[in-house]
C-alpha cells in the first residue's frame, strides 16, 4: 500500500490523475457517446485480465474513473498499473 507522499510522487508520471477520497481519479472527455462506450469496453477488457475492476461513471461523452484496491484498503501497484493501461488506451 502506498502512502500519500508515494502516491503524489507516482502521480507525476500520470498527468490528469489525482488522489481524492482514497482513490486515484481521472475524468476523460471523448468525442461522442460511442467513443466513450468503446473506451469503457476496452478498459473493461484490461481490468478483467488484471482481475482489478475500477469504478467507471459515464455521462454521454464523459467518463470518470476511480481506482483503489478494496482488498488492501488503499492504493497499490494494481491501481497504478491499470491507470497506465487506461492512459495507453486513451492516447493510443
Amino acid at each position: 500500500i502506498y502512502n500519500e507522499n508515494q502516491i503524489a510522487e507516482k502521480l507525476k508520471s500520470l498527468p490528469g490523475w489525482t488522489f481524492k477520497d482514497k482513490a486515484l481519479q481521472r475524468e476523460y472527455k471523448l468525442k461522442s457517446f460511442n467513443e466513450a462506450l468503446g473506451f469503457i469496453v476496452r478498459i473493461g477488457l484490461f481490468a478483467e485480465l488484471m482481475d482489478h475492476h475500477p469504478e467507471i461513471f459515464n455521462v454521454y461523452n464523459q467518463v470518470k474513473i476511480r481506482l483503489n484496491t478494496h482488498s488492501a484498503n488503499g492504493i497499490t501497484d494494481l491501481d497504478f498499473d491499470l491507470a497506465e493501461k487506461i492512459e495507453g488506451i486513451f492516447c493510443g
